[in-house]
């Protein structure tokens, strides 16, 4: 089966910045309002990680300010750089970060450390991306 990536891709290039953060912001921001309100996000405040499928194309950088996380244009000060499958098993956590990452499914460039602390902090939260959660209030 080829790789939905370069569709994803050509999709990603079309739909403006503002567009990209009305839909994403909010579920994210729901899907870890407990990790948000408990302080587990201050270490990042102004940071700014790039998420990849290889290939550059399509790309999220997420960042952190005034307590919520944020969608921005530009690159990261870290980039996590995977294949789409890597990050669905990561997401869906079917097999243990650590073993993408050493399996070199999974790469970190940049700010090693911030891409460390941040795939540190995910691994340790408790989390649902049931669309019910994730989509609706």
């Amino acid at each position: 089966m080829p790789s939905p990536a370069p569709i994803l891709a050509a999709i990603d290039r079309q739909v403006p910045m503002p567009l990209k953060q009305l839909v994403a912001e909010a579920p994210l921001n729901r899907l870890f309002a407990k990790a948000i309100a408990e302080g587990e996000f201050d270490d990042f405040e102004g940071r700014r990680v790039r998420l990849e499928i290889n290939g550059g194309q399509p790309g999220a950088t997420i960042g952190f300010w005034a307590g919520r996380l944020r969608v921005v244009d530009g690159p990261g000060e870290a980039t996590i750089r995977g294949s789409l499958i890597a990050f669905k098993t990561l997401a869906e956590r079917r097999q243990d970060p650590d073993q993408l990452f050493f399996q070199r499914r999974l790469i970190i460039e940049g700010d090693t450390e911030l891409g460390l602390g941040l795939k540190n902090l995910l691994d340790s939260l408790e989390w649902d991306l049931s669309p019910r959660r994730v989509l609706f209030p």
